[in-house]
């Protein structure tokens, strides 16, 4: 568990299931992915998620409101996605519901899982990749110190080659 000034990121647990499923039933959140999620690929997402946190120690954590407990979306760390100039590292990650846009909780988050997975895991940089189009999360990739290497954009494997959410767009954060 990692603490912040305003949100706690932890394990998932079996209550955050409904209000992940509504973030990805939402078209405005899920944009800039090639679909809607359905009950049972959010229920493999948690999942795999979980597995991340057993086998490795870190996962794309819940972000919760320390206030209030509320879920507002996830944040964390998790291994490189194959096929992509993330794989063999660690990447970052973050999606919250769009009613928790625009009052820093993803930055705060991602800072915050930034600096663990800098203190606890043996690597010089972290990875991100997103659409060149979704420019929030580019935008908050940049504020976090994190630099693209335009020489790493790529075709994703898990997206058509012909699909507008290619080519993405890669950035890392070196260890400070």
């Amino acid at each position: 568990m990692i603490e912040t000034e305003r949100l706690v990121l932890r394990r998932w647990q079996d209550a955050d299931r409904e209000t992940f499923y509504t973030h990805c039933a939402d078209p405005d959140v899920m944009r800039y992915f090639p679909a809607l999620m359905t009950r049972t690929e959010v229920d493999a997402a948690i999942a795999r998620q979980d597995g991340y946190a057993t086998t490795h120690g870190y996962c794309f954590w819940v972000a919760e409101e320390r206030a209030t407990g509320r879920m507002l979306g996830f944040c964390g760390l998790k291994p490189g996605a194959e096929g992509t100039p993330l794989e063999g590292g660690v990447e970052i990650g973050w999606r919250f519901g769009k009613e928790n846009w625009g009052q820093g909780f993803a930055r705060e988050a991602a800072e915050a899982s930034l600096a663990w997975g800098f203190a606890n895991l043996p690597v010089d940089r972290i990875g991100a990749i997103t659409v060149l189009a979704n420019s929030r999360s580019w935008g908050l990739m940049e504020r976090i110190g994190m630099v693209r290497s335009v020489e790493e954009d790529f075709i994703h494997p898990a997206v058509p080659a012909d699909s507008p959410l290619n080519p993405h767009i890669t950035y890392w954060k070196a260890r400070p």
